[in-house]
């Protein structure tokens, strides 16, 4: 059906025109125009009547009267507002926006560096790899306050953030014990570099061993000493050329000092140990868990040597207490079934190596450096050295754990096996402590921005703590994702402002029952100022 017009022509040759709505029909096998309704003369009709029947008309048309009715809302912005609702809540559970205020004001600053130092951190939450500035990027959060911000206000909360990094980290600590009920008597110690496309600070960006695979750059090392449950307690950053040992001692003298812990037990991996290191917190009276590397060391070579039975701690998992000759304490941890693992290998190496010597020859096998150590290399003859394979057997499914703590021989095993999960978690959630883009080539700039990246990492970690104490399986970056497609929509409605919210996407609603907090109302009308 459609409308259309038809004129008439009066005696006195004046002109009169009615409106019809009409519709085709076939009728013999043509189609004709059959009229449905007059609806009079369209002078009469288009005095108001024709939009009323129009209005009336739309109620029973779903896209027209959908059309008809959002003509009279005005959108005015969709912006992302999930992030800010979940991580938001922590800030304030984890005190932070007091601890800050509360700094601020013993200083004559009015300014909201507060807010600016919070917009910094969500913003490594929300879109770490972004090249845009802070500023730009705030207002693409539904947050009002971050419209008072300026691009000032960042620059001002970074050389805060700097003079008052110490401080925030102790009181940090205090609310996560009160929040998660955490002791900080096993302490995890773990860095990570980062390195500069260009010059870097002078003094911090160093050429040094490269975490990242790219020794031709300058860097940095950042720091992070994490509690058992895998909770950052504060952060360190170091010139480039610091030795991972070095870091290690600069953080048990910073934790004595900040945190004064009656008793605390450091846990570290073989890359960090060394005798110096040993011998320096033996003096310190500092107790300490660690991996030790079992080839090369013949006080380890002959613990390994010593009998005596297993203790079953799990079905992965078997311990046995040795005492050295000089009195140190190790501890053997044996997993079968890596054991079974590191036997096929073996196995698979021999019949490798068999089969290149008759294929290839010698000549390509003693350029292999992972292979050369298995060889004997004569004059005139190449063999395999089925010996070093059977010394290797005694390697199976183990490692070797060193300690003077008085934890008994399982404490200690797990004390260690929880450096592991620490160290997992450390490099899930390491994008966040990757500084890159780096755009401050100021020391006490640089150090702000690896705090905001520090505070950010505790954030994260305590959503996942939260998730995890509710039992939630639900993927960290995932549930990030669908965070970000919370949006927050203000529109305006026959003269009336209303703030809605989209409906909650994927498994965000995992993240506010985390943290036994309602998401906001999918409705609310804002006040007129």
């Amino acid at each position: 059906m459609y409308a259309r017009t038809k004129t008439f022509t009066n005696k006195d040759g004046s002109q009169r025109t009615y409106l019809y709505i009409v519709e085709g029909v076939r009728e013999n096998g043509k189609i004709r125009q059959k009229i449905v309704a007059n609806l009079g003369r369209i002078e009469d009709v288009q005095d108001g009547a024709l939009d009323k029947l129009i209005c009336s008309l739309a109620r029973f048309s779903k896209k027209k009267w959908v059309q008809a009715e959002a003509a009279k809302i005005m959108v005015e912005s969709a912006r992302e507002w999930g992030t800010d609702l979940v991580f938001r809540a922590l800030w304030e559970r984890l005190g932070l926006h007091q601890t800050l205020e509360g700094l601020l004001a013993k200083t004559e600053i009015s300014a909201p560096l507060a807010e600016a130092v919070y917009a910094m951190v969500l913003n490594r939450i929300s879109d770490p790899l972004s090249k845009r500035a802070v500023n730009e990027w705030t207002s693409e959060i539904y947050r009002p306050s971050f419209d008072a911000l300026e691009l000032h206000h960042f620059y001002w909360a970074l050389d805060f953030l700097t003079a008052h990094k110490e401080i925030i980290e102790v009181e940090l600590f205090e609310q996560l014990k009160n929040l998660f009920n955490l002791e900080l008597d096993l302490v995890f110690w773990d860095t990570t570099s980062t390195y500069f496309e260009g010059n870097g600070p002078e003094g911090l960006a160093e050429y040094g061993h490269s975490k990242d695979h790219r020794p031709d750059r300058v860097q940095i090392l950042v720091g992070v000493l994490m509690t058992k449950e895998g909770i950052p307690v504060a952060h360190q950053v170091f010139p480039g050329n610091t030795a991972d040992i070095d870091t290690f001692k600069t953080v048990i003298a910073d934790t004595r000092r900040r945190f004064q812990l009656r008793r605390f037990i450091f846990v570290g991996d073989r890359g960090m140990v060394s005798p110096a290191l040993l011998d320096e917190l033996g003096r310190e009276h500092i107790e300490y868990i660690v991996g030790v590397k079992m080839r090369k060391m013949k006080a380890v070579e002959e613990v390994l040597k010593t009998g005596g039975r297993y203790q079953v701690i799990s079905e992965n998992l078997k311990v046995k207490e040795v005492w050295s000759e000089d009195a140190d304490r190790y501890i053997i941890c044996y997993n079968p079934v890596e054991a079974g693992r590191d036997r096929q290998a073996r196995e698979e190496m021999i019949k490798k190596l068999e089969e290149k010597l008759k294929k290839e020859g010698p000549k390509q096998l003693i350029g292999n450096s992972g292979y050369r150590r298995y060889l004997v290399i004569k004059k005139k003859t190449v063999e395999i050295d089925y010996r070093a394979f059977e010394e290797d057997a005694r390697y199976d499914g183990k490692y070797v754990l060193r300690t003077n703590s008085g934890l008994d021989t399982a404490e200690v095993a797990l004390a260690y096996k929880d450096l592991w999960r620490v160290k997992r978690a450390f490099r899930e959630l390491k994008s966040t402590l990757d500084l890159r883009p780096i755009y401050h080539f100021k020391d006490r700039r640089l150090r702000a921005h690896a705090m905001v990246c520090f505070l950010a990492l505790v954030l994260e970690s305590a959503l996942l703590r939260s998730l995890k104490q509710i039992n939630s399986q639900v993927e960290y970056m995932y549930l990030i994702r669908d965070l970000k497609q919370l949006k927050a929509v203000e529109l305006t409605l026959e003269g009336t402002r209303y703030l809605c919210r989209t409906e909650l996407p994927g498994n965000s609603f995992e993240a506010f029952r985390a943290l036994g907090i309602r998401p906001p109302s999918q409705v609310v009308a804002i006040a007129q100022e």
